[in-house]
């Protein structure tokens, strides 16, 4: 970014002199010209601003150990960095105001702040994944691993034997069971609230934002509640999957509502004004302009649900055998299996909860790589396959609207060429 230096005239050096002031001082200019702008850069990396992030750096170290070693009687890493951070950002801003101005300081504060949090949440993201799969090494080679269940093995097994295929399948199961209910369900409400404002949409509004922070403990014993104790039905997949979708759907609600409220509403003026009915409007205009962050919505959603443990257990039980089917018998997710097997001071079961963590991690991967999929491109950016499905419905409209306007065209120049016939006979016969 750049700004361009003011010119201007000094009292003494007459009307027709222009004086431009730099970091050096004011620089002279020939009397009656008038030189061009030169800018002055403001933003990038600089030798000074190498210096005094260098100099605050050190500068804050040396005060933390001053006060930590000598001065006052601290102790404890996170204090030391705390106070090393704080006081590398006071000499930061001091040497930074030598040179700049006080909105400049602020600009250059606040963006040390901003790219210290971006390197500490990746840092963490970092930690967390490396950290895991560091621990599942050991089981993640081996093949069984992911085919086979923990029905022929125990705590004393060898890596070997035994896997999480049965926790596998168990989510996935779930996680679809879930999906099928949330995402027609969720979208459908959200189009809702967008659409058909009024007293009753506020109320949906309040009650969604508040079932956000519904426990997730308080959904399995609602669904428990009412599908097992009340009905009389035996814990399943299935039930675990309604318990997952009431935590996904007001997720799902809530951010596919901020996102349909984006959509600039000339589209559906534009929409409405050439006659379309307001479910085309949604169907064919809202939805397909959202279409991205309605996918970033479900992701949501699906990381929420994916990771629930408590309303699994009081819902599909635990079972350490492969179950295909969602409504008959007791299934496992891997959250659960996680759980278990961390919990077991056995050094192959704890290897094989990291396992099963990383392989939840790369389920999740997958899921967020199909949905990007799914949702494609932002609006205004087609792909290649969608820019030629869009000009072969134009080459279709274009000759259907050639097929209307044809017959009123012919019986134009029919009607022309009577006229014409008609203006020629009356001169011959002059």
């Amino acid at each position: 970014m750049t700004v361009v230096e003011e010119t201007g005239l000094t009292e003494g050096r007459g009307e027709g002199t222009d004086v431009r002031t730099d970091a050096d001082g004011p620089v002279d200019a020939v009397p009656g010209t008038e030189l061009p702008d030169r800018p002055r850069r403001i933003g990038g990396v600089s030798r000074s601003g190498v210096l005094s992030l260098a100099g605050a750096a050190i500068s804050g170290l040396c005060v933390a150990v001053l006060l930590f070693g000598e001065v006052a009687p601290f102790s404890g890493a996170l204090g030391f960095t705390v106070t090393a951070y704080a006081a590398f950002l006071a000499v930061y801003a001091v040497l930074t105001g030598l040179d700049e101005d006080r909105q400049a300081v602020r600009d250059r504060v606040m963006t040390v702040v901003l790219w210290t949090a971006s390197v500490l949440l990746f840092a963490a993201l970092a930690l967390v994944v490396g950290f895991t799969a560091w621990r599942g090494r050991e089981a993640l080679p081996h093949g069984n691993f992911f085919t086979q269940d923990m029905q022929a093995a125990g705590p004393l097994d060898p890596l070997t034997n035994g896997g999480i295929a049965h926790a596998m399948l168990g989510t996935l199961i779930m996680i679809t069971i879930a999906l099928a209910i949330t995402v027609p369900l969720g979208l459908a409400c959200a189009v809702y609230l967008n659409q058909i404002p009024g007293r009753f949409s506020r109320f949906v509004r309040t009650i969604v934002e508040a079932m956000t922070a519904l426990p997730s403990i308080v959904a399995g014993l609602m669904v428990y509640a009412v599908w097992i104790l009340g009905l009389g039905m035996q814990k399943s997949g299935l039930a675990a999957g309604f318990a997952i979708s009431v935590m996904m759907l007001p997720i799902v609600i809530r951010a596919s509502d901020v996102v349909l409220r984006l959509v600039p509403g000339t589209l559906t003026e534009a929409a409405e004004a050439l006659g379309a009915p307001r479910w085309r409007t949604v169907w064919h205009v809202v939805l397909p302009t959202a279409r991205s962050g309605l996918a970033t919505a479900v992701i949501l959603g699906t990381a929420r649900g994916i990771g629930e443990t408590s309303p699994v257990l009081l819902t599909a039980g635990f079972t350490a055998a492969l179950n295909g089917d969602p409504t008959n018998g007791p299934m496992i997710s891997l959250p659960l299996a996680v759980f278990t097997f961390v919990k077991s001071p056995e050094p192959t079961m704890i290897a094989r909860g990291f396992g099963a963590a990383a392989v939840l991690m790369a389920l999740v991967l997958v899921l967020f790589a199909i949905a990007r999929v799914i949702g494609g491109r932002g609006p205004g950016h087609q792909s290649k396959r969608q820019a030629r499905r869009t000009a072969k419905a134009s080459r279709r409209d274009e000759e259907r609207f050639a097929e209307l306007h044809a017959p009123a065209l012919q019986l134009f120049d029919s009607a022309s060429q009577d006229d014409t016939e008609q203006t020629n006979d009356s001169g011959d016969s002059h």
